[in-house]
């Protein structure tokens, strides 16, 4: 069997779909079956487009939603390079003599093949104020005819198994859900690499975190009011540390950062590094997770291997992956956020019961694990008996 998986998501700077699909596939890689596994666009293609894509400026802010002038040119060269790009993974798909197709990014690109798509969470049509308009048109028009179309679907948590059911219909028998896992290198780490990164990355020796790019469903605009809320004595011991860059429709969260909560001590570090996130967990008093939606939610389960402590929100999926290893709040009780802040700052046992046991919870979510249960599926769909032997070395079919 030969399977092609869909890795732009992968090409820029990793978020939750990209981490998920670079990771999936070195696990597949890793079981070493006879099976073959090919990640599009390849190496060759990958490079470019990862230089051009690294280079790229992100979007301005369009105020006047009708594109006029050069607005209206680059609109027309996007539509161009999207048409390019669905097109030559077709024909990748067809030339390369590929059994089966995995889309990793919520909507497949039709093709000949039969398709596995994976939905990450469904809050694009649940609650569309909290994504851009082209975004939520996009997958009006084709997220529900492409699950339709596929073979299986998978999801990343039993709450969006449910969702789906539910709320769209989707039989039992052709959604799975299979949890995503967590890198190896989150474990917790010893005090010098702990030092090393906070100075590398100019941080006090105790401070809160959030992790995750700030836009609406994140409910970062919740934390940055609890903070500011705190006495000036809390703030000063343990400022809250942002790290995840500023995303779609962050503006007010952005002014509120800027003329409330930096003044006031916060910190805002950006996009950091795979490299340096282990270390920043764990160097972290606790990391405070007000999200009001997940598909699963991977900072708490990244924390909780790294031997922290998680405050999060009652979110289903959340919830779900923290399997009670988590202070869990109302995203909307700003008191409750404020109150547990003060708390972790003034008494550093504070989440030593829901700590107890966490490290052990989060090494249950392994991309092994995942990889095993993906690539089951993917037989299953082919019609195929359990998986062969493993052989020695990887396989990965050639580039198309």
């Amino acid at each position: 069997m030969r399977v092609i998986l869909n890795g732009v998501s992968a090409l820029k700077p990793k978020t939750g779909v990209g981490h998920t699909t670079a990771n999936l596939y070195r696990a597949v890689l890793e079981l070493g079956t006879a099976d073959e596994f090919w990640l599009y666009p390849g190496s060759a293609v990958g490079s470019l487009a990862a230089r051009y894509l690294s280079h790229a400026r992100p979007p301005r802010p369009i105020h006047n939603p009708t594109p006029t002038g050069g607005r209206a040119y680059k609109a027309r060269l996007t539509d161009v390079a999207k048409a390019a790009y669905r097109a030559h993974l077709r024909a990748s798909a067809r030339w390369g003599a590929f059994d089966l197709y995995h889309e990793p990014n919520f909507v497949p690109v039709p093709t000949h093949l039969p398709t596995v798509v994976t939905v990450h969470d469904l809050s694009v049509l649940l609650n569309p104020e909290w994504h851009p308009a082209d975004r939520v048109a996009f997958h009006e028009r084709h997220f529900l005819r492409g699950v339709a179309h596929a073979a299986h679907v998978i999801v990343v948590s039993e709450s969006v198994r449910q969702e789906m059911i539910t709320t769209f219909g989707t039989p039992p028998d052709r959604v799975t859900a299979i949890l995503n896992g967590i890198a190896p290198q989150y474990f917790p780490r010893p005090a010098e690499t702990i030092d090393a990164v906070r100075r590398k990355l100019g941080l006090p020796s105790r401070y809160l975190l959030a992790v995750g790019t700030i836009e609406p469903r994140k409910n970062i605009r919740t934390l940055l009011r609890a903070f500011c809320d705190l006495p000036a004595s809390s703030r000063a011991a343990c400022p809250l540390v942002l790290a995840g860059g500023w995303g779609w429709r962050s503006e007010s969260d952005r002014e509120l950062f800027e003329t409330q909560a930096r003044p006031r001590g916060a910190v805002h570090l950006g996009y950091v590094a795979d490299a340096d996130l282990p270390d920043l967990y764990s160097g972290a008093e606790a990391l405070f997770y007000p999200s009001f939606y997940e598909g699963f939610g991977l900072p708490p389960v990244e924390m909780l291997a790294c031997g922290g402590g998680v405050v999060a929100s009652t979110a289903a999926a959340v919830r779900e992956v923290a399997g009670g290893h988590a202070w869990l709040l109302d995203p909307h009780d700003l008191a409750g956020w404020r109150d547990a802040m003060r708390r972790v700052i003034d008494d550093r046992r504070a989440l030593d019961g829901c700590r107890h046991g966490g490290v052990a919870h989060a090494r249950r979510f392994t991309w092994e694990r995942a990889a095993r249960q993906t690539h089951g599926l993917y037989r299953n769909v082919m019609g195929l008996p359990a998986a062969p032997p493993a052989v020695s070395s990887r396989r990965a079919a050639a580039a198309a």
